[in-house]
């Protein structure tokens, strides 16, 4: 077992870091100590927005978005088009669709895909309110911004059959997007690529 090279307030900050996605235990020490020799001009306003963001956050009622106001951001922007709705697996992949500036609309986050091997089905997921919403008489096309992932088509073909008697438009992404690919990892102009070019279903 490796031995601790530091206090335990600073093996904890190493600890917690290790648990952000992308960063191993080798990456946190990196991380850590970088934040601990800049710890005026970083580590005491990163510690000021971890407060400041902790009593402030929230998940958006309507869509699922993670934002400081409920309803967050997106759901009240008026200048959003109200009739297409973007359906995607995580807040991720809506920041992501975000970044590209590719499309003006409104989303639903389902919080996953279905994935029988993990213990993921439809009870687990956002579908109620999803198909609340499309059966509202306001969406006129749903966007399927999905993974093409086997969990990410699964869920594709799922939502589309339950949305088969709203009257709505089913599309998804075009198949720019990788198989196997995930939104969040891709860049801003194959997003954007694939949201011109989405097919219907």
């Amino acid at each position: 077992m490796p031995r601790a090279v530091a206090g335990p307030e600073i093996e904890r900050l190493i600890q917690l870091l290790a648990r952000v996605p992308g960063l191993g235990p080798r990456s946190a020490r990196r991380a850590a100590l970088h934040l601990i020799k800049k710890r005026e001009q970083l580590m005491s306003p990163l510690a000021s927005a971890f407060e400041e963001v902790l009593g402030k956050i929230s998940t958006c009622r309507v869509c699922g978005n993670i934002d400081v106001r409920d309803p967050c951001s997106i759901c009240v922007d008026e200048t959003r088009d109200p009739t297409l709705l973007v359906v995607v697996a995580d807040v991720s992949d809506l920041w992501a669709l975000e970044r590209a500036g590719a499309i003006n609309a409104r989303y639903h986050v389902l919080g996953g895909t279905l994935s029988p091997l993990d213990g993921i089905g439809p009870e687990d997921l956002n579908l109620k309110t999803l198909i609340e919403r499309a059966h509202d008489g306001t969406v006129k096309e749903v966007l399927l911004a999905l993974g093409a992932t086997v969990d990410g088509q699964t869920t594709a073909h799922y939502v589309t059959e339950m949305l088969r008697d709203s009257g709505v438009a089913v599309t998804r992404l075009a198949h720019g997007v990788p198989v196997g690919g995930e939104l969040d990892y891709l860049d801003e102009g194959t997003l954007a690529a694939a949201i011109k070019a989405r097919t219907s279903l």
